[in-house]
């Protein structure tokens, strides 16, 4: 189902999920009965169960942009789409130092294109996958265990994923289930969530973090985190999917990946900061895009990836910052660097990336609970991918047909959040991209956006 309109004097051509209503009364249905459940959640001795639940809606529109060839994964001018899902948050606690939690979310709509055209996406709520109707998913299931060391014992707030409680500085946590490895590695509290910041996927993640996931981002695994002072180190070992991309994750784990991280926290003049090594090494049945290029050079066919995928490895790793400048002003940054002849898994094409920005609340404005946040982002490709991409061959989200002329994708993005009540945010977002899918001969494009956000 489709339906045009007119955005800053050009007709937009967006895919309109139907059933949209029928998804916001099922939220504020589930909001109202989670309410009163929750006020008899709490005792002296921290939760013991919990209730939460959050809605987003994402409207998101391109501008007209110079587009001279158009290939299979190429992002569209003067297009628009949708995105909205709902999600609950149950949580209880097990024994001393245990929780499960369980997340049943029901998903509609589509990302610009189908989530194509572009490898730093301008939409984190756009999966992969995508349907008309609403369709009931369940993103997370897993247990936590906390083991209590030593030291401070520090409060802890009730939110989604967390009950609320205590727990002591230096600890031992250990997570089994089926959740997102961006749950526990490279997180940053500016940049990190497109339910309440920045949109972009190489702005709330690392662009060249490939990290083990189905086509909706989540996977089944078990991390250990270790906190120690200033320090913490993490480690996790996680499914890939059964073919790259995949809405199907691998059975019995025979491809997978290992993940590790070393987090150091700081304070600068007063102001806290942490510091994050993050190191992914998959090993799955991957192709070389060189071999690609070749074996159908040879051939004299169309270049195909998935006649070469044999069971190999593909090395990453990104440092990531967050500091905090004043108490309403927060800066953060990423670079990082994938391996540049192995074809990318499950995230994105990015094999370098930069990525840094400020984010800064309205209290000086008389405005403290909204957000505003500016983000540059460069992102960039090996010479083995151009190859790939300019004979014709395909990757996760881009792929025009042909690349003659490559050049960086560099982005800049700016939002603003306004709360329109304390658990109801409205954000306007704006992107500017140049070089699409690293191709100089399409774009620039700017990417406009409308995000309505609540929870409890």
């Amino acid at each position: 189902m489709g339906r045009e309109l007119k955005l800053l004097g050009c007709t937009i051509r967006r895919r309109s999920p139907v059933g949209g209503r029928r998804l916001i009364a099922l939220a504020l249905a589930l909001a109202a009965g989670a309410a009163a459940a929750q006020a008899l959640a709490a005792t002296d001795d921290g939760e013991q169960f919990a209730v939460h639940g959050q809605f987003t809606y994402v409207e998101q529109e391109t501008g007209g942009f110079s587009a001279p060839y158009h290939g299979p994964n190429s992002l569209s001018s003067n297009a628009g789409a949708e995105t909205t899902d709902a999600s609950l948050y149950l949580g209880a606690h097990l024994w001393s130092g245990a929780q499960a939690w369980i997340e049943p979310e029901i998903d509609q709509g589509f990302g610009l294109d189908d989530t194509l055209g572009v490898a730093g996406f301008p939409s984190g709520e756009a999966y992969k996958v995508g349907k008309n109707q609403p369709y009931l998913r369940l993103p997370r299931l897993f247990v936590r265990q906390t083991v209590d060391l030593a030291g401070v014992q520090q409060q802890v707030d009730a939110a989604a994923n967390e009950l609320g409680g205590s727990r002591s500085e230096n600890r031992v946590v250990i997570t089994v289930g089926k959740f997102s490895v961006g749950d526990i590695f490279d997180t940053n509290q500016y940049a990190h969530d497109s339910r309440g910041d920045f949109f972009n996927w190489a702005a709330i993640d690392a662009g060249t973090f490939d990290y083990a996931a189905d086509a909706w981002g989540y996977t089944a695994g078990a991390a250990a985190e270790w906190y120690q002072g200033a320090w913490t180190l993490r480690a996790g070992v996680f499914d890939l999917s059964d073919i790259p991309n995949s809405t199907h994750l691998d059975p019995g784990l025979h491809e997978f990946q290992i993940d590790s991280e070393v987090e150091h926290r700081h304070e600068i003049a007063g102001h806290s900061g942490r510091l994050l090594l993050t190191v992914f090494d998959s090993r799955g049945r991957m192709g070389l895009l060189d071999q690609a290029v070749q074996v159908a050079q040879n051939a004299g066919m169309p270049v195909d990836i998935a006649a070469v995928r044999r069971y190999r490895g593909r090395l990453g790793a990104d440092i990531s910052l967050e500091q905090q400048l004043a108490p309403d002003l927060g800066v953060f940054a990423r670079v990082g660097k994938a391996a540049g002849n192995v074809e990318t898994y499950e995230f994105t094409d990015i094999d370098r990336t930069v990525a840094a920005g400020l984010s800064l609340q309205g209290a000086r404005w008389r405005r403290s609970d909204d957000t505003m946040g500016l983000a540059g982002i460069v992102n960039g490709i090996s010479a083995a991918r151009e190859q790939y991409l300019n004979a014709g061959g395909l990757g996760i989200l881009v792929g025009d047909g042909e690349l003659p002329h490559p050049g960086p994708e560099q982005i800049v993005e700016t939002y603003y959040s306004l709360a329109v009540l304390k658990y109801a945010h409205l954000a306007l977002d704006y992107q500017w991209v140049e070089h699409p899918a690293y191709n100089r001969d399409r774009g620039p494009v700017s990417i406009f956006a409308i995000r309505l956000h609540a929870q409890f």
